[in-house]
């Protein structure tokens, strides 16, 4: 439902409000829409656009220099009013005519095709071009039927860049009309969205599923399917809309990958990432492509694909500037290329040990990282679980990503006949690149000073391990500035740190001393559900983390019997 309503007949009005006054560079508030805040030439053609609200950046997004002259909005989902219509075509007009721009529906088929009559009535000569590129809504033999939907974008600010450039009313009209007809949308939705004011949505999507086909206003789709992988669905949206190609249209095309309202834009470049392979391998160059949010559908879920086959001049008016709240640009030059670099690791140099000693060391210190990343990548459910109570749950994933990366560099160090200095180091840097975050920092500053106390020659021992162990809690207390009793991992760190000292000075074996060491560590990472936090992000919760342990000290200790289950088997004496 939408959170920031206040009085929900008055929603769209005061959106537009907001909007203008947020945009005043660009737009100004006219009764029912807004206009150019810097009018265009006198007698160039005026483009106006209109619609519902609950769609921005359309259609009040459009309004600027090099796209519309003025937008009229009507209420969330409706028509704006006839005379809206005629009241803010009259005031954008500037000598040359007007083109009305709108989507194939029929509150605004009706509104405008009446307004249209009464200002050629009045003397201003005015053309209609109304959006008819969803292919989910008619089939292509009945095109005329079709609603408009994300193609909007393209058309208009094609419209818009050909009236800029001082082309004839008749010229704009033809132009208009070629872009429509050479323009398909398709899209999907995830969830459905909700009116103002209102708690239930105009639709719903079964969990695990999405639906095929959606409009902009909550229109029933043609489908459902499974939620499928970005690679999948990419090639839905693309074989629907490449089998649609208009006749001898050419292999230039411009892209938008369009998102309704409440679908990320890093899902939206995911999902580009799996698009741009299809339009290249069917042999289209593709020029200036969009992905964002460019007609939505207040909060739903879901994404459209748009594909506009550009000739000559249609191509000149998509890469033409452009100054809209929606769009930003100056002008596009060259093709697009899907030739970025590949990024790929920079080979690693690691330090051979001259003795079997120091490399049958690193192979015990891989080993462990190999261990630890498998015990982790299980417990990343329930460590993110844990996070979310105080955090923003993402701590089982980071220490996931960073074990399995530090797994990677120890094995690769092995296979270069490393020791257990060089293996700790390799693994300790991979952590912290690929984990990320505070805590991914602090574990991998905390393995590299481990890393300085092995012999790059010899299999660590019980003096190496504890001045290893010792380093990493200074070095992550030096970093960090925690304490035990700030709920962090500092609790179960060090426990374990004084538990396998006083172990070993028992003359305990380093299994024993360290598994006893791990037991306290445990202990003390579970008890911190009692306490408060006092650093960090989690800080800020204060009373809600109470009665849920933190994370990082939960990791920590099952870190610690990892290792400890490691050492046992391998009988470290």
């Amino acid at each position: 439902m939408t959170k920031i309503c206040g009085d929900a007949e008055n929603f769209a009005t005061s959106a537009l409000r907001g909007f203008a006054s947020i945009y005043r560079d660009i737009v100004q508030p006219v009764r029912g829409g807004v206009v150019r805040t810097t009018p265009g030439k006198q007698g160039k053609v005026a483009l106006v656009v209109g619609g519902g609200s609950g769609h921005f950046p359309a259609f009040n997004g459009y309004v600027g220099e090099g796209f519309a002259d003025a937008a009229v909005a009507g209420d969330v989902f409706a028509s704006p009013s006839t005379q809206a219509i005629l009241r803010i075509a009259r005031e954008a007009n500037l000598g040359g005519g007007v083109v009305l721009g709108y989507g194939n529906y029929a509150g605004d088929v009706l509104n405008f095709s009446i307004a249209a009559e009464r200002l050629r009535a009045e003397g201003i000569d005015t053309r209609m071009i109304a959006t008819t590129d969803d292919i989910a809504s008619a089939p292509a033999s009945e095109e005329s039927r079709r609603r408009g939907t994300a193609g909007d974008l393209p058309v208009f600010k094609i419209i818009g860049a050909a009236a800029e450039a001082g082309l004839s009313l008749d010229e704009v009209e033809a132009v208009g009309r070629r872009a429509n007809a050479q323009t398909r949308s398709f899209g999907v939705a995830f969830d459905g969205c909700t009116l103002p004011g209102e708690r239930e949505k105009l639709f719903q999507v079964p969990k695990g599923r999405l639906a095929l086909g959606l409009g902009v206003h909550g229109e029933q789709g043609i489908d459902e399917l499974d939620l499928m992988r970005p690679s999948e669905l990419a090639a839905i949206l693309c074989d629907r809309l490449l089998k649609e190609a208009p006749a001898n249209a050419g292999s230039r095309i411009t892209a938008l990958l369009n998102g309704l309202g409440s679908t990320k834009y890093e899902e939206l470049f995911v999902l580009w990432e799996a698009i741009i392979p299809h339009l290249e391998n069917a042999g289209y160059t593709v020029i200036a492509p969009l992905a964002g949010e460019y007609i939505t559908s207040l909060d739903m879920a879901g994404c459209s694909l748009t594909l506009t086959w550009l000739d000559e001049e249609l191509e000149k008016f998509w890469r033409a500037p452009v100054n809209s709240a929606a769009l930003k640009r100056d002008e596009m030059a060259g093709d697009y290329r899907d030739s970025l670099p590949v990024l790929t690791e920079a080979p690693a140099v690691y330090m051979k040990s001259l003795t079997e000693e120091g490399r049958k060391g690193g192979r015990c210190v891989a080993s462990m990282m190999i261990r630890l990343s498998a015990a982790l990548t299980e417990a990343e459910p329930a460590l993110g679980q844990i996070d979310a109570h105080a955090g923003d749950g993402d701590h089982g994933q980071g220490m996931a990503r960073g074990a399995a990366a530090a797994a990677k560099a120890a094995r690769a160090a092995v296979e270069a006949g490393s020791g257990p200095s060089t293996v700790l180091a390799a693994a300790a840097d991979a952590w912290a690149d690929r984990a990320g975050g505070t805590s991914g920092a602090l574990w991998g500053a905390g393995l590299f000073a481990f890393s300085t106390a092995f012999d790059e020659s010899a299999v660590p021992d019980a003096q190496s391990l504890s001045l290893g162990l010792r380093r990493a809690m200074e070095k992550i207390t030096a970093l960090g500035k925690a304490k035990k009793g700030d709920k962090t991992l500092m609790d179960a760190l060090e426990p374990l740190v004084e538990g396998f000292e006083g172990g070993l000075r028992k003359g305990y074996s380093i299994a024993k001393a360290w598994t006893e060491a791990a037991e306290a560590s445990t202990l003390a990472a579970e008890a911190t559900k009692d306490l408060l936090p006092r650093l960090g992000r989690a800080r800020t919760h204060g009373e809600r983390s109470k009665g849920h342990p933190d994370a990082g000290a939960i990791s920590m200790a099952l870190c610690a019997r990892v290792i400890a289950h490691e050492l046992s088997e391998q009988a470290v004496k």
